[in-house]
């Protein structure tokens, strides 16, 4: 049996975890922020991310409360309404505390880049992404282990916990899908009539647009990301619990000598032990500074997933637990590596060249070889996760598929920490340019911006790989969880129930994006009038002589994302329990199925040529090809534009979606047999 003692670990440590990042906050906080226009700057951004997110939360509470009411009064009880109600608040809470924190880190990034050079601005911008990554971490373990302690050691309650997981996936994707909206919207205007129309610099200050595009920096990218990984992160571990949970005897046996609770509680101290890693990686990141940006924040991730395979391995031989378990952990943490770095090549490596070099025969060739370099990228992270799934598996079972989302996933918080990076040195690059701070302050940001697309790119590629596996887990603990009650209960492909369910799967994540991409598109036609409107209404403004209404863009791009992002959440939500209501678990099962093999795919070939589209514009904006102001650049700007709702809206979007609907499964499974 797990002791109560060791049952607490979790919990105190996601409570030092949060210390670690207020710890951080403190010494970012050390920094100067700046004075004079840089400050002015970033207070209208600080306060556009705070006015949205507020509105975002209030629209999101009333759902949360719905739902909570709904639990209550269901048969599944008071229990999961508060478990669906804390993983709610950790999944905002980490969100907000994320975005915050990137809106003071902005600045004092500019600041430093002008006042003490690269090194102090990259230890400001990396500092800045680690305060969301602990916070995730910290919050993850705060609240799961507070609810493992209660009820989740209990075999016969464990099931409790799912509703934590619900709670987190319904914030998380209302989260995505609404940030995504704003900031993309707010992206694509701003370039359209700024870059391609009016001929004037990214971020330059005459455009109106440009604040509000900062702003969707932080509440899409810091805020969105935030509760993306947070939700696959706790999603994996309450899979796993779920699992051990309805493990047979033999199994039992053969993997943890008869003590079923020691399973049950592995993923949780698996995830106490990566969160102590990712502060040892954050650490290696600071202290290497002064080395090559993109060094420092390779070491140190890679630093800390091989200290993490080190302490599981001494973690799982304390316990006494089979081997085994260990080299699932090892199969999940290097496969993550693996699409982390496939993900860098395609968005990062030749293929970019190739896409920038298709723009001299303009944007059509442009868009043809950046969705043929998205659809393949699609090769090798899809034969990673089988091969992570049929290794896994092998050792250990389905519980293997789990344990290897865990592995994946418990250095989050250095992982989290370099993808909220990015968004921050993007921010910092913006207000330099609006303040007119000089080339060498613009030169440190660009770099850093620039190692802040490739970070970013890496992180999505992950958390696709990590959603993928987590929600395989869930579906997996769904299944074991409705044979655990109908033990004659089986998914055969040749079920006209099981068939059908797996073609309306893979509707939902075409639908989905189509709502998504849209809602960009419906949003930006609003921003590009009004920027318009704005060059053209406002005597002055393109010569620099007057300031631009920001205000009114920021308020578009709002009320655009607030309306546009419930459609999306409530059909995840929903659709799991009109299907498995009405044509029962079995097609349930088959829709889980298609939704997770569409969502994957979609996810991976959306965000990898958004990337590659992105870092192709940057390529000609640094003197290739004809650079600025080129054909070629007019070309890579359009890719780009079309681009940024792939990879920042619609493809991440589809992490939450399968994992949504996963969770809500899982939470209703118990009813359904």
């Amino acid at each position: 049996m797990v002791l109560t003692s060791v049952a607490l670990i979790p919990v105190v440590l996601g409570v030092l975890g949060l210390i670690a990042a207020f710890g951080i906050y403190r010494i970012v906080l050390k920094y100067p922020e700046g004075t004079g226009k840089v400050a002015a700057i970033a207070e209208l951004i600080h306060r556009g991310a705070l006015v949205f997110i507020r509105r975002e939360y209030s629209f999101l509470g009333i759902f949360v409360v719905v739902v909570a009411a709904l639990i209550f009064f269901s048969d599944l009880g008071w229990r999961t309404a508060v478990a669906f109600l804390v993983g709610a608040g950790c999944s905002a809470a980490a969100g907000y505390i994320g975005m915050f924190t990137a809106t003071r880190a902005n600045v004092r990034t500019t600041t430093a880049a002008q006042e003490s050079g690269a090194d102090a601005a990259l230890k400001v911008s990396f500092f800045g992404g680690s305060i969301m990554g602990l916070t995730v971490a910290a919050m993850g373990l705060l609240g799961l282990g507070l609810l493992y302690y209660f009820f989740g050691s209990d075999p016969a309650t464990s099931h409790v916990i799912h509703g934590f997981g619900m709670g987190a996936s319904s914030v998380a994707l209302f989260s995505r899908v609404g940030g995504g909206i704003f900031t993309k919207s707010a992206d694509v205007g701003a370039d359209l009539v700024g870059k391609v129309e009016a001929g004037i610099p990214e971020d330059d200050p005459r455009n109106p647009g440009v604040i509000a595009d900062n702003v969707g920096d932080n509440v899409g990218d810091v805020a969105g990301m935030g509760s993306d990984i947070f939700e696959s992160y706790c999603g994996s571990i309450i899979a796993t619990i779920a699992i051990a949970a309805t493990l047979s005897p033999v199994l039992i046996d053969q993997l943890a000598g008869g003590q079923q609770n020691q399973l049950m509680f592995l993923p949780l101290a698996l995830a106490s032990v990566g969160l102590v890693c990712s502060l040892i990686g954050i650490l290696l990141v600071s202290g290497m500074a002064n080395k090559s940006p993109a060094v420092a924040l390779r070491i140190g991730t890679i630093g800390a997933t091989i200290i993490f395979i080190v302490a599981a391995f001494a973690t799982i031989h304390l316990v006494e637990l089979s081997v085994k378990l260990w080299l699932a952990v090892l199969v999940g943490a290097v496969g993550g590596i693996v699409i982390g770095l496939v993900t860098e090549y395609y968005t990062g490596g030749q293929p970019v060249r190739k896409i920038a070099a298709s723009g001299e025969t303009g944007p059509a060739t442009v868009m043809i070889s950046g969705l043929a370099i998205g659809m393949q990228s699609v090769t090798v992270p899809v034969l990673v996760l089988s091969a992570i799934i049929l290794i896994s598996s092998e050792l250990v079972g389905i519980y293997g598929v789990g344990i290897a989302a865990v592995g994946m996933l418990a250095t989050v918080g250095i992982t989290m920490a370099i993808d909220a990076y990015g968004p921050v040195a993007d921010n910092a690059g913006g207000i330099a340019e609006m303040a007119g701070l000089g080339e060498e302050v613009r030169e440190i940001t660009d770099t850093l911006d620039e190692l802040g697309n490739t970070t970013a790119a890496i992180g999505k590629g992950f958390a696709i790989g990590a959603a993928a596996l987590a929600a395989l887990a869930i579906i997996s603990a769904y299944i074991e969880t409705v044979i655990h009650r109908v033990p004659e209960f089986t998914l055969q492909i040749n079920d006209p129930l099981v068939l059908s369910g797996m073609f309306l799967g893979g509707i939902f994540p075409f639908l989905v994006s189509s709502m998504t991409m849209n809602a960009v598109g419906d949003a930006a036609f609003e921003m590009i009038h009004e920027i318009r409107r704005q060059f053209r209404e406002i005597p002055g403004l393109l010569e620099g002589n007057a300031e631009p209404d920001t205000a009114r863009c920021v308020e578009i791009a709002t009320t655009a994302a607030l309306k546009r992002m419930i459609p999306p959440g409530v059909l995840a939500v929903a659709a799991p329990v009109v299907v498995g209501f009405g044509l029962g678990p079995a097609a349930l099962g088959g829709m889980l199925g298609g939704a997770l093999l569409g969502c994957v795919l979609l996810a991976l070939t959306m965000a990898n040529a958004g990337g590659a589209w992105d870092n192709a514009k940057k390529y000609v904006e640094k003197g290739n090809l004809g650079g600025k102001g080129s054909d070629v650049h007019k070309a890579a700007v359009v890719g780009d534009t079309v681009g940024d709702p792939f990879k920042d809206t619609s493809g991440p979007s589809m992490n939450i979606l399968i994992n949504v609907m996963a969770i809500v499964s899982l939470v209703i499974a118990p009813l359904l047999s």
